[in-house]
């Protein structure tokens, strides 16, 4: 797996367990939902991801978007 799909799978998780907490304790669990939004939208202008930062420290290869 390269960093690039490890971004992408991580925000996805983000998204849905906020989703799952939101639907199950609280409505205040979809900021986690829109900060991993939001947080992939400045990624596709900036390239600035701290998720790719860590992975990268992890060891993962470069994708094309996040080296």
């Amino acid at each position: 797996m390269n960093i690039d799909k490890a971004v992408l799978a991580f925000a996805g998780l983000v998204v849905l367990v906020g989703l799952v907490l939101a639907q199950i304790y609280s409505p205040w669990w979809l900021l986690l939902s829109a900060f991993a939004g939001l947080n992939m939208f400045q990624a596709a202008f900036t390239g600035f991801c701290p998720a790719a930062i860590v992975f990268r420290k992890l060891g993962l290869k470069a994708g094309s978007a996040f080296r």
